[in-house]
């Protein structure tokens, strides 16, 4: 393959990449800010510029974990550079229709299944399921978490942890503050401020993560770098990105996330980003990518069951549920139909 084809492959991907980025902080914005606004926290101008603010430190300052475990799930080093490039191309252009598919339904669909599921088509229909670290092995003989077992399994495991904790943290919520005066609503609307902050910071340090790790994979397969690691202007790139996303915002699904799971007052806004933020970062230090959406989604399922389990939307709560499962096989037939096409034209 021609050099400049090569590079010229390489740099599309990572435009690419960047793309999905934006996305990501576009369609994701909606799990901080819709519990805010619906609580009337801030209005939507001061939600957009605080997580905004906390939405580019988490990519500078949260590690690269992630974006390690993103960066590894899939081996391409023996693969043609010009095919292996093409499969990341296909995989994330799988993962943005997904996004923006979801997105115009209003559906709090995980752009993180998205991206497994558009990597893992493309690198299975373009090179074969070799070529995807899949971890049963190490599992069985090491009971050690690798590769794409520990994505699949940090990404569902999360919302039922979200969903338990905020039972829980909801329950002992109201019995502290079981003799309080309404003026209580103040404390919980002002303490959103720090909150949100919290959330918006580790869905930065999670999410920006997933295409550093995508990013880092595209300049080794293309010869820029010459083994796996994240170059200061990708992180910083990427925190740009996803911070420009989250401020332009996904009102579509602000509108599912604050009002269409349970009628969301302060103290329910403010437990659950305290415990998505939590479950969240706690995931990103053990290099964990998790879905902000789902865990965000399944935590205010989780307080309004605590309260009144007949006030839970549940009809809503099952289309959640449909997506959560049908994204990863969704992205990842877009992805790999996207790789088989690209890749037959590029041999």
């Amino acid at each position: 393959m021609d050099i400049s084809m090569m590079v010229f492959m390489m740099w599309a991907a990572i435009v690419i990449v960047l793309i999905f980025d934006f996305t990501n902080g576009f369609h994701d914005a909606s799990n901080i800010t819709g519990t805010i606004i619906a609580a009337r926290a801030m209005t939507p101008i001061q939600a957009s510029l605080v997580t905004g603010a906390f939405h580019f430190l988490g990519p500078m300052l949260g590690g690269t974990a992630v974006a390690d475990t993103i960066g590894k799930f899939v081996t391409l080093s023996d693969v043609p550079a010009s095919i292996s490039l093409g499969i990341v191309l296909a995989g994330i252009c799988g993962s943005i229709f997904w996004n923006l598919f979801t997105w115009y339904f209003g559906l709090p669909s995980s752009s993180s299944h998205a991206l497994v599921g558009g990597i893992v088509g493309a690198v299975m229909f373009a090179a074969g399921s070799d070529h995807v670290m899949w971890g049963m092995q190490e599992l069985v003989t090491k009971g050690k978490l690798t590769g794409v077992m520990k994505v699949v399994m940090s990404l569902f495991l999360s919302p039922v942890l979200g969903f338990w904790i905020g039972f829980g943290v909801q329950k002992l919520s109201r019995w502290l503050t079981r003799d309080s005066r309404p003026s209580i609503n103040k404390f919980f609307q002002g303490g959103q401020w720090l909150s949100a902050a919290a959330l918006s910071f580790s869905h930065g340090t999670n999410d920006a993560q997933k295409s550093m790790g995508i990013i880092a994979l595209a300049l080794m397969l293309g010869g820029e770098i010459q083994k796996f690691h994240i170059p200061f202007w990708v992180i910083l790139t990427c925190a740009i990105l996803i911070t420009a996303g989250n401020m332009m915002g996904g009102w579509r699904i602000a509108r599912t996330v604050g009002f269409g799971i349970y009628k969301v007052r302060p103290i329910h806004s403010f437990n659950t980003q305290m415990i998505s933020a939590s479950v969240i970062f706690g995931a990103a230090v053990w290099g964990a990518p998790v879905s902000t959406t789902h865990v965000t989604s399944s935590t205010i399922m989780g307080i309004g069951t605590a309260e009144h389990p007949r006030a839970v939307k549940w009809r809503k709560g099952k289309e959640i549920l449909a997506t959560w499962f049908l994204t990863i096989p969704g992205a990842g037939l877009v992805g790999g139909i996207t790789a088989w096409i690209l890749t037959a034209f590029l041999k």
